[in-house]
């Protein structure tokens, strides 16, 4: 029975993720820094496991009760959406922290194994921001943007091993709790010479008709760890794919 390890699988995205794959019959670790928020119904595939990808000892811990596993999904993260003047870089570097970071020590953690059984897929949630430069997101968007850089530069290394590295970017998912759980984590005090900036862009960013569904991220997912001709980056979304097909067309031209 295949298995399958997500991080952040309390909601949104990784929730979505998890369910899909036990649908398809794999056995899913969905991991979680508050084991207690999950919405998951009880599955004898299912294993819900705590985890900090921030903390070494509780990435050594879920790694080792989770046993081998054919696919890694980098799901967990945090957002900030603010001016850089109006960043706190103390938060910055916790963002950093996650995203970057722990998505690097969790991708770490599971490659010796994956290695010595010559076969894998580490699968990246990076965001369709890095598509396009957006006004209020620099510090989130460069986060992503590192995240698929090492996405890219890792395949390299793991190819010979059989094991293959992608990358998922999903678009805006007002659906989900990730907005409102970066605001309450991260804060949101825009600088008085940002403001109406800001709020225009929100305005936008609400009027646009196209949005990402968490069951479009799980289905890039799905695509990015069975396919083995997966393309290195899979937008998922209405927004994301049209994003993706702009940035295609200008680097074509």
């Amino acid at each position: 029975m295949p298995r399958i390890l997500i991080t952040g699988a309390s909601s949104g995205f990784g929730l979505a993720t998890a369910e899909l794959f036990l649908t398809e019959g794999w056995d899913v670790i969905a991991t979680m820094r508050k084991p207690t928020a999950h919405t998951m119904a009880a599955h004898d595939r299912l294993h819900i496991l705590p985890l900090d990808v921030t903390d070494a000892a509780s990435i050594a811990q879920a790694v080792a009760d989770a046993g081998a596993v054919d696919a890694l999904v980098n799901n967990a993260g945090v957002g900030m959406l603010n001016a850089l003047e109006g960043v706190d870089m103390a938060k910055a570097r916790e963002l950093f922290e996650t995203n970057v970071l722990g998505t690097m020590a969790m991708t770490q953690a599971v490659l010796p194994g994956m290695r010595a059984r010559r076969a894998g897929v580490i699968v990246n949630i990076s965001s369709s921001v890095t598509l396009r430069p957006f006004p209020a997101l620099s510090v989130y968007s460069a986060s992503k943007a590192a995240i698929n850089a090492f996405t890219e530069s890792l395949a390299l290394e793991t190819a010979q091993f059989g094991i293959r590295t992608r990358l998922v970017l999903p678009g805006s998912s007002p659906t989900t709790a990730f907005g409102k759980n970066a605001v309450a984590r991260m804060g949101m005090t825009v600088p008085a010479p940002y403001e109406a900036f800001v709020q225009d862009y929100f305005a936008t960013m609400r009027g646009s008709a196209e949005k990402t569904e968490a069951a479009d991220v799980a289905q890039a997912v799905w695509r990015a760890v069975t396919e083995l001709d997966a393309p290195m980056r899979l937008p998922a979304g209405a927004d994301a794919k049209t994003l993706f097909s702009q940035s295609a067309s200008s680097t074509s031209g």
